[in-house]
């Protein structure tokens, strides 16, 4: 099978997986919305940067690690090697993850109260924790599949785990209701938990049974160090740009609603516009984006394949095919959002906020969509420095916009910024690509 073929099915097969699971939880968010109010979508948002955090630290950085080497590996014909880079990367990541777990639970209280100011996060936090290690399992696993350009499991265990979160959340309301108990946001965390379980099974399971793995594999300390060698140098760039990246998302994500109330906003009403456009427009303006992001998943490996045999021509014809699509494919959304961003809105989410959100969003489509593509092949290329440097700029601007315009424009002010910080992250991709091709 062609490089072409490969990416063109491997994207298929992710982007229907992605489709399905985006649809499903984007009723699954109405339900969330029209179950808990705003405000209440606004406190489960809240946690999950902290959540994200801690996924980076664990794993987020590995996966992408691993993907690349294992591509690089098995382009050589070194499979035994690749099979030992996933083991090391497993250790790796389960090791870091049990230990944010324990930080994360014995820090609870305070990272509520003093990080993202509502002690009503300190229940949510504690169950939120024992996702970590079964999600850098799964992450792990992943990231070899999309090295060895396998889409099996990852499609399949994405979607074991969205259907799996929504069964069990419905599940608990429904128990919840009978009993006459009050039905909180804890259970949309709890539903997340077994979600993250049930898929991690799910992909060990099958890696397991089709390729043996996991259960056929002798590694010795000899070849640990040097799999560790061959990793860290890239995982290591990765991980830092992860963990920063989500450091900034983390204190964009608290400041939001504390300069919103500068706004003459109270408490309450700064958390459910918050809660409206991290948990009702963005979901709709990245639901779209499964198809660059499955394309950007067999991209990286793809160009990492190709920089091994030292092929300009074919480097840059895949690089424009890719980036050209993805930005038809954001000029065609943005239209779609502009004409029906009010209804979806008003008639799917009840909120004619989130349709105004929904509308003002749609402009950064064309370079949110395409950078997803852009920043993949620089990892590809090996510069994971230069994806931190460009993801850091673009938060920057955005974090600048949380605290100077928020104040004086209200939310329009931090929309605004997210769009200024799309397209210089798309110039500033633009002018590395042509730099190192």
């Amino acid at each position: 099978m062609s490089r072409k073929q490969t990416i063109i099915r491997g994207t298929f097969i992710l982007t229907a997986t992605g489709f399905l699971c985006r649809f499903m939880g984007f009723f699954y968010r109405i339900f969330l919305s029209h179950t808990f109010g705003e405000e209440g979508v606004g406190l489960y948002q809240l946690i999950f940067p902290v959540y994200s955090l801690c996924f980076a630290l664990t794993a987020a950085g590995l996966e992408t690690a691993i993907s690349r080497t294992v591509a690089q590996k098995v382009s050589l014909g070194r499979k035994k090697e690749a099979r030992q880079i996933l083991m090391l990367g497993l250790v790796l990541s389960v090791l870091l993850s049990c230990a944010c777990v324990l930080i994360l639970q014995g820090n609870a209280a305070y990272i509520a109260e003093k990080l993202l100011g509502d002690a009503r996060c300190e229940p949510l936090l504690i169950p939120l924790s024992y996702a970590l290690p079964f999600a850098a399992i799964h992450s792990c696993i992943c990231g070899y599949c999309y090295g060895m350009k396998e889409t099996k499991i990852p499609a399949l265990s994405q979607v074991v785990e969205q259907v799996t979160r929504i069964i069990s959340v419905y599940v608990f309301y429904l128990i919840l209701m009978k009993k006459g108990d009050d039905v909180t946001i804890t259970i949309a965390v709890l539903g997340l938990v077994i979600g993250e379980m049930l898929s991690a099974l799910y992909a060990a399971k099958s890696l397991t049974r089709s390729s043996h793995v996991l259960s056929h594999l002798n590694i010795t300390y000899t070849d640990f160090v040097h799999r560790f060698r061959e990793l860290m140098p890239l995982s290591l760039p990765l991980t830092a740009n992860r963990v920063l990246i989500n450091l900034l998302q983390s204190i964009e994500a608290i400041s939001i609603p504390a300069r919103l109330q500068l706004y003459n906003h109270s408490t309450s009403e700064a958390l459910s516009i918050y809660g409206v456009l991290t948990g009702m427009a963005l979901p709709c303006i990245l639901f779209p984006s499964a198809i660059t992001s499955s394309i950007s998943i067999m991209l990286m490996p793809t160009v990492a394949e190709i920089q091994t045999t030292d092929n300009r021509d074919d480097m840059v014809n895949i690089i424009k095919k890719v980036a050209g699509s993805c930005f038809i494919l954001g000029l065609s959304c943005c239209f779609i959002f502009l004409v029906l961003g009010n209804w979806m809105g008003t008639v799917l989410f009840g909120s004619s906020t989130a349709g105004k959100f929904i509308i003002t969003l749609a402009w950064m489509c064309p370079f949110l969509y395409t950078n997803s593509a852009l920043l993949s092949v620089i990892n590809g290329l090996g510069k994971t420095a230069y994806t931190f440097l460009i993801n850091s700029l673009g938060l920057l601007i955005r974090i600048g916009s949380v605290f100077a315009a928020i104040p004086l424009f209200g939310i329009q002010g931090y929309l605004w910024g997210m769009l200024a910080s799309q397209l210089i992250v798309s110039i500033c991709a633009g002018i590395v690509l042509k730099k190192e091709i």
